[in-house]
């Protein structure tokens, strides 16, 4: 079972080796026991159950949340000379006909379906009319309440159990919490599952974390300077500002499209289609850019402003660098955003459980301690190493305060001079000893902490003040946000309890910081043609336009890399690429072949 297991995945896949937790997962489906898989995002879910698919007899039905994820899948699938469709409202009346027939003849090894469709009466008489192999509920966080994508028909997929005996069902998904875990086995009635839960680290994901400026636009094409024609996201909070920074990045020459739920359903799949086929490399979105997309070769994620919790920012950060290369992922934040998300969740039914999960959001991003080691330790993981090189804190970005006992001290006290009635700017003001009307109003500039820290900016006097309220040591109240001293905060002002503060960048740090992050994408490319992997990129680019796909399915980037550095001149050579199977081998060998060829005789090189 195990060699054709491997032959299987050779054949279709053109891997030679499995990940981790793969095979385990492989072998639970082939012998019918229920699983529970979470495996971080690039780490082969999809190969865990359709695999199996392929060996199995009957039909595997896989139970995915959003039509374009579907389509995507399936074309992918059918690159790969696999049986696959899908069965949703997007198909004309011709199509579902044909799609049933296939069903009912027998001819598909895998099925896509929303849970919205297995609902239908009609669905569900079709498929008991057949043999089916098993079920599969993809992005199976979207089944709990705990989760941060509640989905009332998710919470409904436990009928299958009653509905279909005898076939096994598997849920996977690369975000679940301990909580989260133990919600999917009870509403699936999942039947002694095994569970397969692999580490959420993406370690190929260098995450930086920087305080929001004025000049927003400034940052965020910093970031974009530093992957010239790479496809990325940006997320923003609202609709709004993705028009308004849309719009700004276009009028400065950086070409983009927007994206979120006003666009019309048109121009939403347009935009995206633009996107994930490389005529666009940058798209301005909200969550509504969310779970369709599922290219492998997207190099950089920016958040214009915090998102709501860590499981949201785990989702959105994961769709960088699926291929296993590396990707950045950079937010800007402000104190702002937790205010504006506090707002937006006031009504919500489970407005305590969001609120605890949006502190410890605003707690992430102002608290400098090992982002990857945050993250990990979040979702019930342990992370073993001391360093990650792979985020601003542990490679050096980030210089830490020296005394921030005495710095916290100084800023509580002044909180309570003020008697705990003012915000953020008016208590930066007075440290800092500006006399602006307000403080002279208020006659706090005779206050004993008036001028207490002259000698810092008022950049980092507030920036200080943000990191205090994140790490619980003060708190904002009411409608004008006034800054009150916790209990947390009580035992600062004793020296009982002491904050990690760390400064903001300046712009020396910038340029050091600069020349490290050269340095590390040098490392990477080393030894690698640059021009030669553009010329496989575009043509990759133009595959996927003519086939009308997302340029992923041809080919990863990592894919493309290795090509690269192999330059396989036969088909036979060719067929020993990272991520080449027999029909990909078959179907696109001598093309890429060519571009090699004709790139070296340009060149003169071979």
């Amino acid at each position: 079972m195990k060699n054709q297991i491997l032959e299987t995945l050779t054949k279709y896949w053109g891997y030679t080796s499995f990940r981790l937790f793969q095979e385990e997962a492989i072998l639970s489906i082939l012998e019918d026991r229920d699983t529970l898989t979470v495996l971080p995002t690039g780490g082969g879910k999809s190969v865990c159950f359709q695999l199996p698919a392929l060996i199995s007899d009957g039909t595997a039905v896989i139970i995915s949340p959003l039509i374009s994820l579907m389509k995507d899948q399936v074309d992918y699938l059918k690159d790969l000379g696999i049986d696959a469709e899908c069965l949703n409202s997007s198909l004309s009346s011709s199509d579902q006909f044909t799609v049933i027939e296939k069903i009912r003849a027998g001819g598909l090894k895998l099925l896509y379906l929303s849970p919205e469709r297995l609902m239908f009466e009609q669905t569900t008489e079709l498929l008991k009319s057949v043999k089916l192999s098993f079920f599969v509920i993809d992005e199976a966080h979207c089944i709990s309440h705990w989760g941060h994508n509640f989905r009332e028909e998710y919470r409904q997929l436990g009928f299958i159990k009653k509905e279909f005996k005898n076939i096994g069902v598997h849920a996977f998904t690369a975000t679940a919490t301990l909580e989260v875990q133990q919600d999917i086995v009870k509403q699936l009635n999942l039947d002694a599952p095994h569970l397969y839960i692999g580490n959420i680290d993406r370690p190929n994901l260098n995450y930086r974390i920087l305080p929001r400026s004025s000049h927003l636009l400034g940052q965020i094409v910093e970031v974009i300077k530093k992957h010239p024609n790479d496809p990325g996201i940006i997320y923003c909070l609202r609709r709004a500002d993705v028009d308004e920074l849309s719009k700004k990045l276009n009028d400065i020459g950086y070409q983009n499209l927007p994206y979120h739920a006003g666009l019309s359903d048109e121009e939403r799949k347009k935009n995206q289609d633009e996107f994930s086929s490389e005529r666009i490399n940058i798209i301005v979105a909200t969550i509504a850019f969310g779970m369709g997309v599922d290219c492998s070769n997207i190099r950089y994620v920016i958040h214009s402003a915090m998102p709501k919790s860590i499981e949201h920012y785990q989702q959105e950060t994961g769709r960088a660098g699926r291929d296993g290369l590396s990707a950045d992922c950079t937010l800007f934040y402000s104190g702002g955003d937790y205010r504006t998300w506090e707002t937006m969740l006031r009504d919500s039914s489970d407005k305590e459980m969001l609120l605890s999960k949006l502190k410890a959001m605003y707690n992430f991003c102002v608290r400098p301690e090992c982002r990857h080691r945050t993250l990990v330790n979040y979702f019930s993981h342990t992370y073993e190493n001391n360093n990650c090189g792979a985020c601003d804190v542990c490679l050096g970005e980030v210089e830490m305060v020296q005394e921030p006992l005495v710095i916290g001290q100084k800023i509580i006290s002044c909180v309570a001079r003020v008697q705990q009635r003012f915000g953020a700017d008016h208590i930066s003001d007075i440290l800092k000893g500006n006399r602006t009307a307000s403080i002279e109003r208020w006659g706090h500039e005779k206050l004993s902490t008036f001028s207490l820290m002259n000698s810092e900016t008022k950049v980092f006097i507030r920036f200080m003040i943000e990191q205090l309220l994140g790490q619980g040591f003060l708190r904002r109240e009411g409608e004008y946000l006034t800054i009150a001293i916790t209990g947390l905060g009580q035992n600062l002002l004793k020296g009982e309890a002491v904050p990690v503060l760390a400064k903001p960048i300046v712009a020396v740090k910038k340029k050091e910081i600069e020349i490290k992050r050269r340095s590390k994408r040098t490392q990477e490319w080393e030894g690698l043609d640059e021009k030669l992997f553009n010329a496989l990129r575009a043509k990759r680019a133009e595959l996927a336009q003519s086939k009308s796909v997302p340029a992923y399915i041809i080919f990863s980037d990592k894919t493309l890399k290795d090509m690269t550095l192999t330059s396989p001149k036969t088909i036979e050579q060719f067929a020993n690429v990272f991520g080449v199977g027999a029909t990909k081998q078959k179907q696109y060998g001598q093309i890429f072949i060519d571009v090699i060829k004709k790139y070296e005789g340009t060149n003169g090189q071979g």
